[in-house]
This record gives structure tokens, sequence and C-alpha cells, in this order.
């Protein structure tokens, strides 16, 4: 099986929902619209979540790369 780099693996995720960690806990889902070199991360359709459950929309986003702790399909 072909080794998978880091950006083979935000490209998948292109156009997929997903879960977004940040520093401090906080969660966001949605789907990936862009990303960029620093990991800066554009969602569409965010929501912010809390213990798992929707907290509240939030529409399109972008998370500042250096905030991000994880990606995860959702």
């Amino acid at each position: 099986m072909p080794e998978k780099r880091p950006f083979d693996i935000l490209n998948s995720s292109l156009n997929n929902t997903v879960i977004v960690g940040l520093k401090g806990g906080t969660e966001f889902r949605g789907v990936m619209a862009a990303y960029d070199v620093h990991m800066n991360i554009v969602l569409e359709k965010a929501e912010q979540l809390a213990n798992g459950e929707v907290k509240r929309g939030v529409g399109t986003i972008l998370l500042r790369g250096d905030s991000v702790t994880y990606i995860s399909p959702s």
C-alpha cells in the first residue's frame, strides 16, 4: 500500500464533512472547503460542538492553522 502524506489526507477530505479540534477543546464540524500550507482551514455549513452535540451553527468559518490540533472524518 502506498504511503500517504499529510496533504494527501487533507486533499481527500476536501468537500467532505470533518470535525476539527482546536486548542482549548473547541470542536467544529463542517464541510472542508479549502486549506493551505499553514493548515488554515475553511469550513462551510459549520457547527460548533460541545460534548458531541451541536452548540450553535456558524455557517462559513476560517480556522487558523496554529490552533488546529486534529482533523477527523465525521
